[in-house]
């Protein structure tokens, strides 16, 4: 239903709850959802995907197709569902003491977003986001690649960051830091990034 495709607001201002709250969206997006990071189970595996009938693909030789019974096809066959106990998980982060437990969930989430972005600034690092979503995007130093700041935090700070060549050549000249850890942890990453020259060139 409608309530199953809000997202949770996050901190920071306005911000859509579905992509199709954009104009245009419901011709060309998908959007797939996941209440593994919502709920705080990764790992059981619960989401769901909107796929609007109103979007097209062409094929190789221009011919346009539906993607809606394409995908249905798939998923049908390639899986039974969510089990009932799952689905009851999920369902519960919407009664009144799920949606107070997922605020917490997200207030602590956040509340590291904010340490690990005061980090990183204050290490000399760019930073992008952390404000409305759990990740802080960090730019690279310069003539660093994303791999090169990835093995120095690791072999010299001990912390695993993605690079952000991982999620395509744009994500190349950044690296992601999530916020889903404990709160120690929030601090000692932030301490360790302070308290750190960046990799040379």
């Amino acid at each position: 239903g409608e309530e199953g495709a809000k997202r949770q607001v996050r901190a920071g201002g306005e911000i859509p709850h579905s992509i199709f709250e954009i104009d245009g969206a419901r011709e060309c997006a998908i959007e797939f959802r996941s209440f593994s990071k919502t709920g705080g189970f990764t790992g059981v595996r619960c989401g769901f995907t909107v796929l609007p009938k109103s979007v097209f693909a062409r094929t190789e030789n221009g011919k346009k197709l539906a993607l809606h019974p394409l995908w249905h096809r798939r998923w049908s066959t390639k899986s039974n569902g969510v089990s009932y106990p799952v689905q009851r998980g999920a369902e519960a982060l919407y009664s009144e003491e799920g949606r107070e437990q997922v605020r917490a969930l997200i207030d602590h989430y956040m509340g590291n977003a904010r340490i690990l972005s005061e980090g990183a600034r204050a290490a000399g690092f760019a930073v992008h986001g952390g404000t409305n979503a759990p990740y802080i995007w960090v730019e690279t130093r310069a003539g660093q690649t994303s791999w090169q700041t990835f093995d120095w935090m690791l072999r010299k700070l001990n912390v695993v960051i993605t690079p952000g060549s991982g999620f395509g050549s744009r994500g190349e000249g950044f690296f992601r830091i999530s916020a889903f850890n404990s709160r120690a942890n929030a601090v000692e990453v932030a301490r360790r990034l302070r308290d750190a020259s960046g990799p040379s060139s």
